[in-house]
Parts: structure tokens; C-alpha cells; sequence
């Protein structure tokens, strides 16, 4: 699967279904049957995930150590409102009430993809998180990936 990218303004209709745009399905790969998982994202998002990624993913997640409190309450988060979804033949999916609760989604809607998943934001949210960018990028980028190339040759 190649990398997903982009953010794209969708609407969520009353019954709780959303159309996913056809720049983002064509990234997807065309032609396939496109089923997801759904679950509660960080920062009070939701994030949908392709089947094999999500496969991935829980494989990781369920290698854990369910006799540690912390592993415990990680898996039992991480799997809370996790749902199987499938596009229909107009390329919608359904999200149930809960996960849009959470989300605090009503209509307005922006999905933000990046690597292999698709973050969903109710539009308002989104746009405080992106508002509250860091005064200066350079710096987090500097803190997050600033191996300098001699650190990098050691490796």
C-alpha cells in the first residue's frame, strides 16, 4: 500500500455517514474492496484504518502482556468503539453514534491522511489543533528527528 496523503473536507449527513473523497479512494487503490476499522484516535479524533493496517497494527497491540495493568487499560482503550466499516456502492461509510460523540462530530468534517491511516476530525477541532502550532517548527523538527549525519553514520 503507498503512502496516504492529504486533508479533505467532507460533510457528515444526519444518518451519520460520510462520502470519502475520490482523491483519497484512488490512493487507496481502485478497484478493491476498501473495509476498514474505525476507533477513538488520540486527541479526541477518530482514526480509520485500512483492514491490513489495522491487522498489522492489533498483531502489535495484542503481543502485549495483558497481566500488566498498564498493557491492560492500553488494549482496553485502544479497541473501545473498534468497528469493521465498508464503503457502500457510493462510497460512504457508516459511523456509529458513539465514535461521533467522542469525536464531537456533526457535519463539517476534515480527514487528514498521512502514512497509512486517515485521522477524522470534526472541522472546528482540527483547526485549533493545526492553530496551535508550534511557534517554531524548526525547533520540534530539530527535537524530533535532529540526529546530525555524523550520528547518523555511527549507527
Amino acid at each position: 500500500m503507498q503512502q496516504l496523503l492529504g486533508e479533505y473536507e467532507c460533510k457528515m449527513d444526519p444518518k451519520g455517514r460520510m462520502r470519502l473523497p475520490t482523491g483519497l479512494i484512488a490512493q487507496l487503490g481502485e478497484g478493491m474492496t476498501h473495509t476498514f476499522i474505525i476507533n477513538r484516535g488520540f486527541d479526541n479524533c477518530l482514526m480509520l484504518y485500512p483492514e491490513t493496517v489495522w491487522d498489522k497494527i492489533s498483531a502489535e497491540v495484542n503481543q502485549l502482556n495483558l497481566y500488566n495493568k498498564k498493557n491492560r487499560e492500553f488494549v482496553r482503550y485502544f479497541y473501545r468503539g473498534a468497528q469493521k466499516v465498508e464503503m457502500d456502492n457510493a462510497d460512504r461509510i457508516l459511523i456509529n453514534k458513539r465514535l461521533l460523540e467522542y469525536a464531537e462530530i456533526d457535519k463539517d468534517v476534515i480527514l487528514s491522511a498521512y502514512n497509512d491511516r486517515i485521522e477524522i476530525w470534526a472541522t472546528e477541532k482540527y483547526d485549533q489543533v493545526i492553530d496551535a502550532e508550534p511557534e517554531d517548527f524548526s525547533d520540534l523538527a530539530e527535537e524530533v528527528l535532529g540526529k546530525s549525519n555524523l550520528d547518523n553514520e555511527r549507527e
